[in-house]
């Protein structure tokens, strides 16, 4: 039987699911709305009710690996800030293992950024020497910059602790108001400072940038006028600083309402994606970028990359 190759990655807003074969062919990609960090900043706990989706979301994800015959040793499932700041993140960790047989490992912000970096430099592999990628989660937002090669290496990566969900609630940004989001933009901004300082991005003049999570990819659908949020359709596809500050600048004018029936953002993100925009534009506005790729490509395909390179190689973990 083909081997079959598995990659999981549980966010604080969704668990996404990979099943690819041998030659990296998707058969298989769900994306479950677990919300893990909504109600986490309160009392940095995982609430009762995202343990039960979270339940729920690997019972679905159990069945789906017996159903495509994937082996234990050929899958990696991985957790990332919800789990590393909430104080029963452990517990839930150990949760999902009795119910499913899933192993989640809860990643550094490096690892994470690792595996984004893996994924994602397929869109723009040998187009420049460097490469940008940042990562705007639920619960964190990582930036890295790489070499751009077949063997990519991290020069510098910093992982900011406020996503779309934490910071939404944090900030109490649901709706766009003007000091919080200057809170929020100064909390961002300190550790854009760190990275620019430590990374010297301003010395290097070939660099490509690409955004992964499905902000940006909502960004293009909303910019190319798919009609819908199509997140395959908006894989791979470039965003202009200027196309991406209109498109922004109409939705901080929004009221949640309007969020929620916009056809690209949908009720469950309008509470978090004022927060997310306002990240997302900081980050942009702060690596100078003209263009950026939107990619649908992270933590889950570096995880079945890496997992297929293995053998190829002949390595036994």
């Amino acid at each position: 039987m083909t081997k079959r190759y598995a990659g999981i990655d549980l966010g604080s807003n969704s668990c996404k699911l990979l099943i690819c074969d041998g030659n990296g062919k998707v058969l298989c990609m769900k994306n479950y709305p677990t919300r893990l960090a909504e109600g986490l900043y309160e009392k940095n706990l995982i609430t009762q009710e995202a343990f039960e989706r979270g339940q729920q979301c690997f019972f679905e994800y159990r069945q789906l690996l017996d159903q495509y015959n994937v082996e234990a040793n050929d899958m990696r499932a991985i957790t990332t800030a919800a789990c590393r700041m909430a104080d029963n993140g452990k517990d839930f960790v150990q949760k999902i293992y009795q119910e499913s047989g899933i192993k989640l490992e809860i990643i550094d912000g490096i690892e994470e950024a690792i595996l984004n970096l893996k994924g994602a430099i397929e869109h723009v592999r040998g187009k420049s020497e460097f490469v940008v990628v940042y990562d705007l989660g639920g619960g964190s937002t990582e930036v890295t910059l790489a070499t751009n090669d077949d063997n990519p290496e991290i020069i510098y990566s910093v992982s900011i602790p406020w996503g779309a969900r934490n910071s939404s609630e944090a900030f109490n940004l649901i709706e766009y108001n003007e000091e919080n989001a200057s809170k929020l933009k100064n909390e961002v901004n300190n550790y854009m400072d760190d990275f620019l300082d430590k990374s010297g991005l301003d010395k290097r003049s070939s660099v490509c940038f690409i955004a992964t999570s499905s902000s940006p990819l909502r960004l293009v659908s909303m910019i190319r006028n798919f009609g819908e949020y199509d997140r395959q359709k908006a894989d791979g596809l470039v965003m202009t600083k200027d196309e991406m500050d209109e498109a922004i600048a109409k939705l901080l004018r929004s009221k949640r309402e309007e969020l929620a029936a916009n056809p690209y953002i949908g009720d469950k993100r309008s509470y978090i994606f004022i927060a997310a925009c306002v990240i997302f534009k900081t980050i942009y506005e702060r690596l100078g970028l003209s263009e950026v790729t939107a990619s649908l490509k992270s933590a889950k395909d570096g995880i079945v990359a890496s997992l297929i390179e293995r053998d190829k190689n002949g390595k036994v973990d």
